[in-house]
């Protein structure tokens, strides 16, 4: 602080902090606490007050309905077809819409004044009797034994207009409750750790014998039983998903990690030290010119490549060594290592130009010394390249390491669905596909912090400080 003080003078440097200081809380400290925030916060939907407010929905969608039906005409029982005893959906009846826009579907068509109606979906859910969320281990609890709510139904054996009365009742006892809830639920403690929880759950996998014995041999079933990621409980096996999921994409990306170091470092060495000044920039060109590419594009280049029918397999085909007519193809997008392969592809430079950074500041003299004095070429490397070369390869694995486990495009475009998803592909489900934003926040924030324990861990193990990344 002082030697900046000095160069730019009090002013300059106080709006270097504050502008410092705002970029890491704007871009990295707030969207991590609104994350923390919202992990922490039940989802809408599991709240006391939805259930109720729900129930008061549906009732009210049920009255609309039921009105509708009965201003129909009555359907002459002989224009009525021969369908063999089977319902058919109503036009009428998918023409009437609910309280989310949705048609409802009916059995049959109009009712009139004293028939019994067709089926309804809302009218069926509007009772007190309706079921809250709670905690799988815990008693279960209705709005009647929750709130003391009467016991109040929709009789789909009633009239028409006797089932508009108790949908009507249905509505007002759910109405009546539903500010009372809010206020309850307005004036609790409003964070709780139960999305959390969810990460550590586990699943029951129904599962024959025969199924069940080729499980139990795998290689990584047992490993998963070794560290409680599955267990067998009552007879059923059950799995923790989400950290099965965790553990896999966590051991790829690690892989991906140690793969790209072994490749990369002999490339920086001869980019660096091992190479004339025509043969670095042919090297140099020959790394960056891939990356001008998008991201993108080189991904889909490599779905060209191991398709049923890409090029890898046409060649194949070619050389005879498979049939692509007779169902020979091997299936790239089903193997987990093809995405392994891809990932590494797709972060390799991250890999390289760190440690191309720092081992072009090592003098040159010093490894034409150890070679004069002895020293073989391992030992060169051991003892005077690699120390030297310790940050380059510091924030090398740390970039690719972070890269490849919060990978997204790569897995969901290679495997398409035909593997195992990775962490990242699980939290973009909870947010966009099953909207449970609270629990994928949940999965979001503790993979943030996992991964940054991984890195703190990886630099003291590589006794790397945060100023040598300066240097990098």
């Amino acid at each position: 602080m002082r030697k900046l003080i000095r160069s730019y003078g009090r002013g300059l440097t106080a709006a270097f902090v504050v502008a410092v200081a705002g970029w890491a809380f704007l871009l990295i400290a707030f969207p991590q606490l609104t994350m923390l925030d919202k992990s922490l916060r039940a989802p809408g939907r599991a709240l006391d007050s939805s259930v109720v407010a729900t129930v008061a929905r549906d009732a009210s969608t049920c009255q609309t309905v039921l009105e509708t039906y009965a201003a129909e005409p009555e359907t002459e029982p002989e224009a009525a077809p021969d369908n063999g005893g089977l319902g058919i959906p109503s036009a009428s009846g998918m023409g009437v819409p609910s309280a989310s826009g949705m048609g409802v579907p009916s059995i049959s068509g109009g009712a009139g004044a004293g028939q019994v109606r067709p089926y309804i979906l809302q009218c069926d859910r509007a009772t007190t009797e309706t079921s809250l969320v709670r905690d799988p281990d815990a008693e279960p609890a209705t709005l009647v034994s929750a709130y003391g709510l009467p016991i109040l139904k929709v009789d789909p054996d009633a009239p028409i207009e006797e089932q508009m009365a108790q949908a009507r009742a249905v509505e007002a006892a759910a109405q009546g409750l539903l500010a009372e809830v809010k206020e309850a639920e307005a004036a609790a403690f409003p964070y709780t750790t139960e999305n959390f929880d969810v990460i550590f759950a586990a699943r029951a996998i129904p599962m024959s014998a025969e199924t069940k014995a080729a499980e139990d041999a795998k290689i990584v079933n047992r490993v998963y039983e070794l560290i409680g990621l599955r267990f067998e409980k009552d007879g059923v096996v059950h799995v923790r998903l989400t950290l099965v999921t965790l553990a896999r994409t966590l051991f790829f990306a690690v892989l991906a990690t140690l793969f790209a170091l072994v490749v990369c470092y002999p490339v920086a060495y001869n980019l660096a030290l091992n190479s004339g000044p025509r043969k670095a920039m042919w090297l140099f060109l020959a790394l960056v010119i891939p990356y001008a590419i998008v991201e993108l594009m080189r991904v889909y280049a490599w779905v060209s490549l191991i398709e049923t029918r890409g090029l890898i397999n046409a060649a194949l085909d070619f050389a005879g060594l498979i049939d692509l007519d007779a169902g020979g193809g091997i299936e790239f997008k089903r193997s987990p290592v093809t995405v392994f392969m891809v990932i590494v592809y797709t972060y390799i430079l991250f890999m390289v130009f760190p440690m191309v950074n720092v081992m072009s500041t090592l003098d040159r003299n010093q490894i034409e010394a150890a070679r004069d004095l002895g020293a073989s070429t391992w030992r060169i490397h051991r003892r005077i390249v690699i120390p030297h070369t310790k940050p380059g390869i510091a924030v090398g694995c740390i970039t690719t390491f972070m890269l490849s486990a919060g990978a997204f495009s790569v897995p969901r475009i290679i495997s398409r669905g035909l593997q195992s998803e990775w962490f990242s592909q699980t939290i973009y489900n909870k947010f966009f596909e099953s909207e449970n934003s609270n629990v994928g926040a949940a999965y979001s924030f503790a993979f943030t912090i996992l991964c940054f324990v991984i890195v703190a861990l990886f630099m003291w193990v590589m006794r790397a400080r945060l100023k040598d990344f300066v240097r990098a």
